[in-house]
């Protein structure tokens, strides 16, 4: 027994049988691309990378020293400290992670770059 679609499952399915040929044969194209490694490209997007997820970690490292000055107003004085200490820490992470770059001598030939301060 052959079961037909209905008109109205056709119709939805037109548009979304296009766009699956459409973006496979998109996807033929890209193994079409060069295949040698460029792995500068590869270290500078990675760079990149942790220097945005650095940035984020500044501002919420920030966010938190004003919410601990705040907690402590507030008289919540060991969750203000708490939050200014550990809020301390993750807005110096990058400098600190600088600083362990040149003491071992990585910043000139390493896999990722920390950026110049």
């Amino acid at each position: 027994m052959k079961k037909m679609f209905t008109p109205k499952i056709v119709l939805r399915l037109r548009p979304l049988l296009t766009v699956a040929a459409l973006f496979a044969l998109n996807t033929v194209s890209a193994f079409a691309q060069s295949t040698t490694f460029n792995s500068t490209d590869l270290k500078t997007g990675i760079s990149n990378s942790l220097a945005v997820i650095m940035m984020f970690g500044f501002v919420l490292g920030i966010f938190s020293v004003i919410y601990g000055g705040f907690a402590i107003r507030r008289g919540d004085v060991d969750q203000g400290k708490m939050s200014i200490l550990g809020g301390a820490i993750i807005a110096a992470a990058p400098a600190a992670v600088y600083a362990f770059y040149k003491i071992f001598g990585l910043d000139s030939s390493s896999a990722v770059g920390v950026g110049t301060f």
